[in-house]
């Protein structure tokens, strides 16, 4: 009988980690190739389906050849991270307030709740109409669509607290806002960046809304431009661009999340240790 491979070791000595890579560049590289001979052999429609090799030359030409795709996501990065600010800073702030307080809670969860039940694409004509056209009611829509995750997941930790810690709290005579800032917000924290993720993630999405609406500037009012013009090849590369951001970005906010939740997983409270032991040591 053969004993049992090593943690994190696959067969023949091939790191599991490795062969999982390697395996869904397999599966990526056998459906790129698969959508290739579709598209020459005509059982793709070219105009809606464009061969994976005009898109890869798109690639080249918007980053390289032309260049013209930086401005776009620059200004729609910014936009992303401006109104994931305000929606998160908002989020969590109401979501405390609410949280910590049954009477804050009784009156403004339920109209939260509508909120977040009205579409995104309803409301953003009236944010235009209220703010007018340009950043700043760009903003706002990715603000609206940013809100909700952090606001129910901090409520969701702050009323989840830990009763014992909570009546210790009580016992030594500790203050509200002492019980928010040392013990029910930092015991929400791996909820509240679990809001934080889906917030930054979705924060494309909003982006993409009110690019769509105002046709300005940003990726969105690109891929319009290039699906008017019928240049679908460029248009999915900009639809590419944007997976590989939200790819980046959610990865960025895991690794964020250990950093900041150390105690959830064992490398950070290692770090954290090493760094104290450090401190004692000098």
């Amino acid at each position: 009988m053969p004993a049992p491979a090593m943690h994190g070791e696959g067969r023949n000595g091939v790191p599991l980690r490795t062969r999982r890579i390697l395996m869904h560049a397999g599966i990526f590289l056998t459906l790129v190739l698969a959508w290739e001979i579709g598209a020459r052999a005509g059982y793709l429609d070219p105009l809606f389906y464009p061969r994976p090799t005009a898109i890869v030359d798109s690639f080249i030409r918007i980053y390289i050849t032309q260049g013209n795709i930086w401005r776009h996501l620059y200004v729609s990065l910014g936009l992303v991270f401006a109104g994931f600010a305000a929606g998160s800073i908002l989020g969590i702030v109401l979501g405390s307030l609410v949280g910590f307080n049954a009477l804050a809670r009784r009156f403004v969860k339920p109209y939260v709740l509508v909120l977040e039940a009205t579409p995104r694409i309803a409301v953003a004509p009236l944010l235009i109409a209220a703010l007018g056209f340009g950043a700043q009611s760009k903003i706002a829509i990715i603000m609206l669509v940013c809100f909700f995750a952090p606001f129910i997941n901090t409520l969701a930790g702050v009323v989840n607290v830990n009763e014992e810690k909570l009546e210790l709290f009580n016992s030594l005579g500790a203050s509200k806002f002492q019980i928010l800032t040392k013990l029910v917000l930092p015991e929400a924290v791996p909820v509240i960046m679990a809001g934080e993720r889906l917030a930054l993630t979705a924060s494309l999405s909003g982006v993409l809304v009110a690019e769509f609406i105002q046709r300005d500037q940003g990726i969105g009012s690109l891929i319009l431009i290039y699906t008017r013009n019928l240049n679908m090849a460029s248009a999915f590369a900009c639809i590419f661009t944007l997976t590989v951001v939200g790819f980046l970005i959610f990865k960025g906010m895991e690794m964020l999340d250990r950093y900041i939740a150390f105690w959830n997983n064992e490398t950070g409270m290692a770090r954290v240790g090493a760094a104290r032991k450090a401190r004692w040591e000098n």
